[in-house]
């Protein structure tokens, strides 16, 4: 009985203990939690300017850039198929959920009629969200589940990665696709997918197809909501400033005789006729493209008389629909949205830049950096599943 005892009480003691140690653990998270959101907090006050002699950017700006930051270190790691580290999953809820609180407090006011018990009716404010959040964010937020998603639902896989040429150490998966095609050097920091022997299965093909195709909608999704927020944004002075005095000669003789000399204008010859063979160039023709749009607009606006820039996006309705401005503005649009559609992982303009650079909208910046984020996690997913695709089908052909 007392040798029984004894182990009980080491038992109860030891129990005890890790209860303890649990508890302990469980403490220093919170506090390290507590320490990143006084950081946080912080950043967001001081406009990222720790000296704190109020030189920092805006609100607006941080946010933006709070979004982005936790974005690269939430996913940028991340460049595999698979399901998301857990510490990771619950910074990046954690830290979104206190980033877009923000928008809890945006609203707007409207009248509403509200009648008396004695018959009288009054008219009285009501405040709801601004209606460019109340739409878009529950979007964005159903499309970020979506994508978390799609990566946890690649725990049980038949394919795996291989580093530098390496195989995995599973003695039942052999050959690694470096060794049947090689890997295009403009993605060598990407791990390398590796599939058996004998490929996949057309169940785990099926799988794929599908997460592919989910993930491409989401792509488009967040892409329009993305465009939607950045044409919302004011232009700022100093990207009109700098745009050329002619617009034919931003875009290039060639370019330009192309656009005004047929009737039918169709940019995807156009695109194909110019063969652009890098994102630089693509880049640099889309930059080119917008300022040439902008110019022509503004001339297609110049028989009012000094118009502020704000007015041109209402004056566009009332100008001639015949007048030649207003023809190469409309085609240099169609022109520049075919390009990025063609160009889906083309970097920002120099007119978005400067947009998210100068927005002094909170609501507005919150949604173009989280849109932004899922749509750059989206593309990442669809060519992930497309290198997987691409091996399964380099094996399979050697089979």
């Amino acid at each position: 009985m007392a040798q029984n005892q004894a182990v009980l009480s080491r038992l109860g003691t030891k129990q005890q203990g890790n209860e303890d140690e649990k508890q302990l653990d469980y403490l220093e998270s919170l506090e390290l939690e507590l320490e990143m959101m006084k950081d946080r907090f912080a950043k967001l006050l001081l406009g990222e300017d720790m000296s704190g002699t109020g030189k920092g950017v805006c609100t607006a700006v941080t946010i933006s850039n709070a979004i982005t930051n936790l974005y690269a270190t939430v996913f940028g790691q991340n460049l595999r198929l698979e399901p998301l580290n857990p510490e990771k999953k619950a910074l990046w809820k954690r830290e979104m959920d206190c980033l877009l609180s923000v928008c809890d407090y945006i609203v707007e006011f409207t009248s509403k009629s509200q009648n008396l018990s004695n018959g009288t009716a009054l008219e009285v404010m009501k405040s709801r969200p601004r209606s460019d959040i109340y739409v878009n964010l529950p979007a964005l937020r159903k499309l970020d589940a979506m994508l978390i998603e799609i990566l946890d639902s690649f725990e049980d896989r038949e394919f795996w990665y291989a580093e530098d040429g390496s195989v995995s150490s599973n003695s039942s998966r052999t050959g690694s696709f470096r060794r049947v095609v090689k890997r295009n050097d403009e993605k060598w920091w990407v791990p390398v997918p590796c599939v058996p022997p004998c490929g996949l299965s057309e169940k785990a093909r099926k799988h794929l197809r599908h997460k592919r195709d989910c993930a491409n909608q989401i792509h488009k999704a967040a892409m329009a909501i993305n465009s939607g927020v950045l044409a919302e944004m004011e232009i700022p002075d100093s990207y009109v400033a700098s745009l050329p005095k002619s617009g034919r000669a931003s875009i290039g003789e060639s370019i330009y005789r192309f656009m005004l000399g047929t009737e039918k204008f169709c940019p995807d010859y156009l695109l194909d006729c110019l063969s652009v063979a890098s994102e630089h160039e693509a880049l640099e023709l889309a930059d080119s493209v917008e300022a040439s749009m902008y110019t022509w607009r503004r001339k297609a606006c110049i028989k009012h008389s000094k118009p502020s820039w704000g007015m041109v996006k209402e004056l566009m309705s009332d100008v001639d629909l015949s007048d030649k401005n207003h023809i190469l503005a409309e085609r240099a649009e169609s022109l520049l949205f075919a390009l990025k559609q063609r160009y889906p992982e083309l970097s920002q303009t120099s007119l978005d830049t400067c947009k998210i650079q100068h927005n002094r909208d909170v609501g507005q910046a919150t949604l173009e950096s989280y849109s932004r984020v899922l749509e750059g996690l989206a593309f990442n997913i669809v060519a992930w599943i497309e290198d997987v695709f691409f091996v399964d089908r380099a094996v399979t052909r050697q089979e």
